[in-house]
Formats: C-alpha cells, sequence, structure tokens
C-alpha cells in the first residue's frame, strides 16, 4: 500500500518538471534570459542562493501572525528566531534602534509609514513621480495621492536637481505630517541633512525612502539617513541583493506605532521565507566584499555614464552619483519606448522612462532609465561598461537595423558568459 499524503500530482515529491512542464519550461527560459542578457534595469538584481533557497524552503507552509515572542499560531519557535536575527542583523548594519521586516514589499512599507502617522485628508510632501519620485509619494494615481492631501517638489529646470526651495515654501504653506525624501529615479546625492532642516522647521516627521540605494547606505557608497530621517523604508532586493521583501527601519520613539500599523493594520501573516532572505542579506551585506560591491556599483554608474557622455547623450544632471543613469533621448529623436524595445531585442534590458519636464506621455516617453547593480553582480567592471555603453549608443543610432541589433546581441551573449549570472542555474 501508498502511504497517506500528497500524490506527486498533488505537489508530492516529483519535481516541477513532472508537476507542470510547462511552468517548467517557462522558468528554464527566464533562466537563459537572466543569463543571456544584460539587465540594466536599476530596481533589479540577482539574489545570491542562500537567499533564494531560503524563500523556497518550508517556512513557506508557516503562518505566523503577530511578532516574535507575541504571535497568535503556536509552533513559532524557529520563526521567532529568524524574525529576531533579521531585525538584529538590520539594526547593526544600519545603526537603528528598531526593524520591522514584515512588510511585502517596498510600497506597502510606504503605505505602513501613512497609516501609523497620517488620517485621510492629512497633508503629505513628496517628491513628484515626473521628476524622479516614487507613486507612493503622494502620486494622484496612488492611494497615497488619493487618501491624503498630498503635495509634490519637484527639479530645477536649469539643472535637474531638487528644488529645496520649492520644498522649503511647500512646507512652509502647507505644514505636511509626512515629509518623504528618497527616489526611483533620480541619480543624484540625496541631501538627507537639508530635508531634515526643513522638515524639523514645519515639524514634519522625515521619511526616507532608500529602497533603490539601501544597499549603497549599508556598503557606504551613499550617505546615510540615519540620524536625519526618524523613518525609514525600504524594499529589501535592489542594491541589497536580498529577497523581494520590505522594510521600515526607525528611532525608538515610533517603534510602537510602527509595529502596529503593519500587523494588525495592513496584514495578516509575514511571508516567513522572506524574512529568513533578508537576514541572510543583512549578514552578507556587513561583509568587506559588500562594501567593495557597493562602491563598485557607482564607479560602474559613472563609467557607463561617462561612454554615454562621450557618444553625444544628454544624462539628467549631467552624471550620476549612485546607481543609475537617466538618459534624455530627445537629442536623438528616438522616443524612450522605441529605444528600450530594440536594446531589449539586443540583449540589453532597461526601462523607458520619463524625464523632468517630459512633453511626450509617461507610457511613451523621451527618457530610458538604466542602472549598474545587476551587471557588478556578475562581477563587471568599468572596462566592461565601456562596451555596454557603446552598444547602447549603436542601438539608439540604428533602431531599425535588426542585423545590427542581432549582431549586437550576439556580442552580449558571449559577454554574458565571460560573467555568469550569480544564483542562476544553467542547463547542461
Amino acid at each position: 500500500m501508498s502511504k497517506p499524503g500528497l500524490h506527486p500530482a498533488q505537489g508530492g515529491p516529483a519535481d516541477g518538471a513532472s508537476v507542470d512542464p510547462e511552468i517548467f519550461q517557462l522558468i528554464r527560459a527566464e533562466e537563459r534570459r537572466q543569463h543571456e542578457k544584460l539587465r540594466l534595469i536599476p530596481s533589479e538584481n540577482y539574489a545570491t542562493q542562500a537567499v533564494m533557497q531560503a524563500c523556497g524552503s518550508v517556512l513557506n507552509n508557516k503562518y505566523s501572525e503577530g511578532y516574535a515572542g507575541k504571535r497568535y499560531y503556536e509552533g513559532q519557535q524557529e520563526i521567532d528566531k529568524i524574525e529576531t536575527l533579521a531585525i538584529e542583523r538590520l539594526k547593526s548594519l544600519f545603526g537603528v534602534d528598531h526593524a520591522n521586516v514584515q512588510p511585502y514589499s517596498g510600497s506597502p512599507a510606504n503605505l505602513g509609514v501613512y497609516f501609523a502617522f497620517c488620517k485621510p485628508g492629512d497633508p503629505v510632501l513628496g517628491m513628484g513621480l515626473p521628476s524622479g519620485g516614487h507613486l507612493t509619494h503622494g502620486w494622484k494615481v496612488s492611494i497615497s495621492g488619493s487618501y491624503f492631501n498630498a503635495l509634490q517638489y519637484g527639479v530645477r529646470k536649469e539643472d535637474h536637481r531638487i528644488d529645496f526651495d520649492e520644498v522649503a515654501r511647500l512646507a512652509r504653506e502647507h505644514r505636511p505630517k509626512l515629509l518623504f525624501c528618497g527616489a526611483t529615479a533620480y541619480p543624484r546625492v540625496i541631501d538627507f541633512p537639508k530635508f531634515a532642516e526643513i522638515a524639523k522647521e514645519v515639524g514634519a516627521i522625515l521619511v526616507a525612502d532608500i529602497a533603490h540605494i539601501s544597499g549603497l547606505v549599508a556598503g557606504g557608497a551613499h550617505p546615510s539617513p540615519v540620524g536625519f530621517a526618524e523613518v525609514i523604508s525600504s524594499t529589501t532586493h535592489k542594491t541589497l541583493r536580498g529577497p523581494r521583501g520590505g522594510m521600515i527601519l526607525c528611532n525608538r520613539e515610533h517603534q510602537k506605532a510602527i509595529d502596529k500599523s503593519v500587523f494588525p493594520g495592513l496584514q495578516g501573516g509575514p511571508h516567513n521565507g522572506t524574512t529568513a532572505g533578508i537576514a541572510i542579506a543583512a549578514k552578507l551585506a556587513a561583509t568587506d566584499e559588500f562594501k567593495a560591491y557597493a562602491h563598485a556599483i557607482v564607479d560602474n554608474a559613472r563609467a557607463l555614464a561617462e561612454t554615454l557622455l562621450g557618444r553625444g547623450f544628454s544624462l539628467v544632471t549631467g552624471g550620476t552619483d549612485n546607481h543609475l543613469v537617466l538618459c534624455d533621448l530627445t537629442p536623438q529623436k528616438v522616443p524612450g519606448k522605441v529605444a528600450a524595445r530594440a536594446l531589449d531585442r539586443a540583449g540589453i534590458v532597461m526601462n523607458y522612462n520619463s524625464v523632468p519636464f517630459d512633453t511626450r506621455k509617461p507610457f511613451d516617453p523621451s527618457g530610458i532609465r538604466l542602472g549598474t547593480p545587476a551587471l557588478t553582480s556578475r562581477g563587471m567592471g568599468p572596462a566592461e561598461m565601456k562596451r555596454v555603453g557603446d552598444w547602447i549608443a549603436d542601438v539608439v543610432e540604428h533602431v531599425e537595423d535588426d542585423a545590427r541589433l542581432d549582431r549586437i546581441a550576439g556580442e552580449v551573449r558571449s559577454l554574458c558568459d565571460d560573467f555568469p549570472a550569480p544564483g542562476v542555474p544553467l542547463e547542461s
């Protein structure tokens, strides 16, 4: 007699190829794509194999509503230890009083901040989406722009740097409960002390959204908001190279409000595999190797920017201080979407993106946004960035030359073979 339990077709001991060959083959195809193409989307990276293993482990089977030592379900002996490790490692890594590792991603983390401190209709101030801010910083199509009196600051027209005169004017006029700083498409250092000065003047809580730069902050390649922002939100992937999750860091004064907002305010049980992955990523981010990696991201972004500038490209702010480069293709007379699709065919993956004061629509903008975290994880350096920059320029200059695009795609595959993608298995 067979033992009771799940039949392989019901999720038992059989592997994915037997249970669902269609999905299995699609995953294999994605593995090939991630290996043989250059991933320049600034928010993407390669999680380590250890992180991937944690996310796909038996931790997926456990519900853990509540916090360590105060759960609503039994059987939390190991889960409590895992979540405590994640919290303590992040506190040490960033030098903060408290860390909440339960938000499902960066957007829910930001929503948790709003729910902790604001009522519907309260004034909040954040960076406008067209200037490089995030949807959750109060943009009108987001819940953050619908439930609150959301106001946006932008960048100066002459140099595309943050307009602190506008930030101060709006803050003094509207007295926001929250002042968000941080961005999703801003290639320069965020001046946390200047934001803190304005927030203190108007009695606002300063929230630093470091989703894009948390790895750079951890590695010392970007100034830290700790000591300036009372609350810090972030994803745990991107430059931090962890799982797809979120976190909120804060000082001791706000710990209770943040924890209550996340659970039971916004969500139920945390994703325990993700929590374990965050703990692993935080441990790795404390190493000298990671610090070198963080600085290499910035060096690579600057090398890529210099190459593009040398090929006549117009870069927002004229360059970069961090991991990303924002190109305005108006001088090339090539829309961002057209360029991004041609680049994808050539094996170079990035996203089309609006640029400040863009005259085109968001779904068909003037720019492309590219970053170096994933290429740096593959071990590429400034020499490779020059090759990549020249390929990008060649594609943009010949977006309709299919033969050229296919030739570049072959050259890209050859480069990728020399720099295997970490954590991505290859079929033998």
